[in-house]
């Protein structure tokens, strides 16, 4: 899985949020906006490609959540990316 080329993370008054950058990118009229823990994980994987475990790995490596949780929500994670055209499998 990778994040899609053209699509920013931002802070905007204190709010992170993915924005759409170029013409390949310009029909994209969404507003995402990230909490902490989303924000965290979309840093690391824009810069590689990467898959549920990676983002499971990466959350319990950054926070005090146990296995089940992380991977739980990794998953919700990758699939609201996919949902929102931010991602592709």
């Amino acid at each position: 899985m990778r994040t899609k080329k053209g699509f920013k993370l931002r802070q905007v008054c204190g709010e992170n949020i993915i924005v759409a950058e170029g013409l390949v990118n310009i029909d994209f009229g969404h507003l995402i906006v990230l909490n902490e823990s989303a924000a965290y994980l979309w840093n690391k994987a824009c810069k590689q490609d990467f898959s549920i475990e990676d983002l499971t790995q990466w959350l319990l490596d950054e926070y005090e959540v146990d296995e089940d949780t992380a991977r739980a929500d990794a998953q919700q994670q990758a699939d609201s990316w996919l949902q929102a055209g931010i991602a592709e499998p």
